[in-house]
């Protein structure tokens, strides 16, 4: 069992091993090994007390790996799920193994809702974000960054047209969402 302070046993013995694998255990003679006095297993040396620690406790539901049994017996709460982007979160936990691309893809997809949602948060907020600066666009203008790219055959002037649509497109397409919500609750009041 995982999280104990006992080591977990091998499934196979070391001799099955070497009959059923060739040249298993070559690495097994100490004096081969340089790291053998930090292998050396001694279950009182690490000072534990316990058998199996003290779990902690899951005060909301977690997302969890569909490989595992249980959360590990500590765990992070510091950004709960929440909004549309955590229901894409425990989709991807609760449907797709770790080991699937469906799975990460979802959670990247997830990511990128909740950092249009912090966009559009911004905009209607005392401190709007301010894309020109935070972004690096200006910088470039203003530090040679153009310059520095011009006649070389460095990999990312190939990618320079399109960072224009990446950058600003999150930003042009928040804008032309808040005009259409302002638009609409205008006309609703006339």
């Amino acid at each position: 069992m995982t999280y104990t302070k006992d080591k977990p046993s091998l499934p196979e013995s070391t001799e099955q091993l070497r009959a059923r694998i060739p040249g298993w255990g070559a690495d097994l003679d100490p004096a081969d090994r340089p790291s053998v006095p930090r292998e050396r297993y001694d279950p009182g040396a690490t000072g534990a007390h316990w058998d199996f620690p003290e779990r902690q406790p899951e005060l909301r539901p977690r997302e969890r790996s569909i490989e595992h049994e249980f959360l590990t017996p500590v765990f992070g709460t510091v950004a709960p799920l929440h909004g549309v982007s955590g229901a894409l979160r425990r989709l991807a936990y609760e449907r797709y193994s770790e080991a699937r691309a469906a799975h990460w893809l979802i959670l990247i997809g997830a990511d990128r809702v909740d950092a249009f949602g912090s966009h559009v948060r911004s905009l209607f907020s005392a401190r709007p974000d301010n894309p020109v600066t935070e972004t690096g666009i200006r910088a470039e203008l203003t530090h040679h960054g153009i310059a520095s790219r011009r006649g070389t055959h460095r990999v990312d002037t190939r990618h320079q047209p399109v960072d224009v649509l990446v950058v600003a497109g999150p930003w042009v397409a928040a804008a032309a969402g808040a005009a259409l919500v302002v638009r609409a609750v205008t006309r609703r009041r006339r």
